[in-house]
């Protein structure tokens, strides 16, 4: 399975250095060995994603192994569907897709990770050669009709659509978002009202819903690890700069995880 064109939508063909599709769009490899089929013209501002502060801050949280257990039950649902053809969309820096290959040893086909963010993905691709990575966006994936076994989604965005265009009849989508108390205390340090994660459920037409499982865990940072988790989350800009100091200086912050884990089978 190889990737289609961003333009013409035509199959790509790899070469040594590049994907070149039969209208002669060609698409180079980077250095560190992901493609980016993200045209200009499909770009909402000049660098989209998150920025290099967003990705080093998620590296290092990630690294710590606070989010492990999140990881671990998505590692779990993959193995006892054993797809050959997965795909990780929103992958960032690449922990979670890293997880999913060595979790999916045996695995005949191939791992993907794709991300709005060049800077995710040269992050990614650097450190793990494993997983085939590529600069994209989700509400355009570059993969052909009915051509994925499995597509992972956590907090990221895609069109319902889409993934009913590229996930196999049986196949499956896994998603992972907010519980009703995921991150409270560090919303609390942010809003003068916070409210709990809506628990309005995304429907996703052409799918039913097979399995859910409800993830939590309590976490003590310390300030620079919290400090790291408020850069990457949504709430970073909405915090001000003291609230950043102060978490800094915290010896110990005491932060609550909540997670929902959902498998979506695609109709037959």
């Amino acid at each position: 399975m190889s990737y289609l064109c961003p333009l013409c939508h035509s199959p790509l063909a790899a070469q040594e250095k590049s994907f070149v599709c039969p209208q002669g769009h060609q698409f180079d490899k980077a250095k560190e060995g992901y493609v980016n089929l993200l045209p200009v013209q499909h770009k909402h501002s000049r660098d989209p994603g998150d920025s290099t502060e967003m990705m080093q801050a998620r590296r290092a949280f990630l690294d710590a192994g606070h989010y492990q257990p999140l990881r671990d039950a998505i590692c779990q649902v993959l193995t006892c569907f054993a797809p050959e053809t997965l795909l990780d969309i929103g992958c960032g820096e690449g922990y979670y897709t890293a997880g999913f290959a060595g979790a999916l040893t045996g695995l005949t086909g191939d791992i993907w990770g794709l991300d709005v963010s060049k800077v995710a993905i040269r992050y990614a691709a650097k450190r793990y050669s494993q997983v085939q990575f590529c600069v994209a966006s989700s509400h355009r994936l570059p993969f052909g009709d009915s051509s994925l076994d499995a597509v992972v989604r956590i907090f990221a965005p895609c069109k319902a659509e889409e993934l009913a265009r590229v996930v196999k009849p049986g196949g499956v989508v896994i998603t992972a978002t907010p519980g009703p108390r995921h991150l409270i205390q560090l919303k609390a340090l942010i809003y003068q009202e916070v409210l709990l994660h809506s628990q309005e459920v995304e429907s996703l037409p052409g799918f039913v819903e097979e399995q859910t499982q409800h993830i939590s865990w309590p976490m003590t940072l310390k300030g620079e690890e919290a400090a790291a988790l408020l850069q990457m989350t949504p709430f970073a800009w909405r915090a001000r700069p003291e609230v950043r100091e102060a978490l800094k200086a915290e010896a110990a912050f005491a932060c609550e995880t909540d997670f929902v884990v959902r498998v979506w089978r695609r109709e037959g």
